[in-house]
Formats: C-alpha cells, structure tokens, sequence
C-alpha cells in the first residue's frame, strides 16, 4: 500500500469518526439509548468503519516503511 492511499485512510478514518461521534450524540441516538439502553446503529457502525479504516491507513504506514 503506499504512503498516499494510507494517508487517505487515516483521513477518512477520522472523519468517520467525528460522524460518528456526531451521531453518538444526536437526539435520535439519546432516544434510543432512552428505549432500549444503546446508541442507533448507524453511530455504531460510523464508530466502528472509522476504528478500522484508521487502523488500515496506520498499519500501511507502517509497512509501506519498511524496506524489503
């Protein structure tokens, strides 16, 4: 993977994330957290997509150093 496409990760990796915590925070969510005790879905998954395109964009970072 090279440097550009990992930093292209690790970007929209954070910007699933602050969406995701936007969405964490939204009235709809504070209702579903009311109701059944857990955030909506779709902050979850926003969470979640970001956690690991962050995690994909930093492990490419990583190995795209390396020389073979």
């Amino acid at each position: 993977m090279t440097k550009a496409i990992s930093i292209a990760l690790i970007v929209g990796g954070i910007v699933l994330l602050y969406f995701g915590g936007q969405a964490f925070n939204s009235v709809s969510s504070e209702v579903s957290r009311v109701f059944t005790g857990s955030p909506t879905n779709k902050a979850i998954m926003l969470i979640v997509a970001g956690v690991v395109v962050t995690i994909a964009g930093l492990t490419g970072v990583a190995l795209s150093g390396r020389k073979r």
